[in-house]
């Protein structure tokens, strides 16, 4: 029984630690866009002020967006081809695992030593949706959308690692067709 209980045990927490370094990306674009004529970027203030974040956390978003940008052979220009904004959107999930094995307590293989329903597990995570913007400059129109969802890091030397992981997954959408 014991062996139940810990197998059991070990397959939540794999489950839950799996579940939290997976990261859920999508892209759209315009059709009509030629994104070989885009080589300069800038970041789109107004847009980047709405988003509902910590500014410190603003910092860490735009600092791994200008590495891709950069890795991709993009510049930040004053005369930008491509202005980028972000969104963002937060979701708090609750997780239960409750396990009542008919065994356990009363009923089959019934242990007058041993009174119980299982084990219960509640877990909380927060997920995070950010949304990636690129606005070609000269007619302010929206060419390219990412999007990533994932499970954010509580710990703050942990912060940055799990950005920059989330945004070079959406950037590998970009330009589109090329996908790694």
């Amino acid at each position: 029984m014991k062996l139940v209980k810990i197998t059991t045990l070990f397959f939540v927490l794999a489950l839950m630690t799996s579940s939290c370094a997976s990261i859920s990306v999508a892209s759209d674009y315009d059709r009509e866009a030629d994104f070989s004529q885009y080589g300069t970027y800038a970041f789109f203030k107004p847009g980047i002020d709405k988003a509902a974040i910590s500014d410190l956390d603003k910092k860490r978003i735009l600092r791994a967006i200008e590495d891709e940008m950069s890795k991709k052979g993009f510049t930040k220009s004053e005369n930008p081809d491509l202005l980028i904004s972000i969104f963002t959107k937060t979701n708090e999930n609750i997780n239960i695992y409750q396990n009542n094995f008919p065994y356990w307590g009363y009923g089959w293989g019934w242990n007058p030593w041993y009174w119980g329903t299982g084990f219960n597990t509640v877990s909380r995570t927060s997920e995070g949706t950010l949304y990636i913007d690129l606005i070609d400059a000269t007619d302010k129109e929206l060419v390219w959308q990412g999007m990533g969802t994932a499970a954010l890091a509580k710990e703050v030397n942990k912060k940055q690692e799990r950005i920059n992981d989330i945004v070079a997954k959406i950037m590998e959408k970009y330009p589109p067709g090329r996908e790694k």
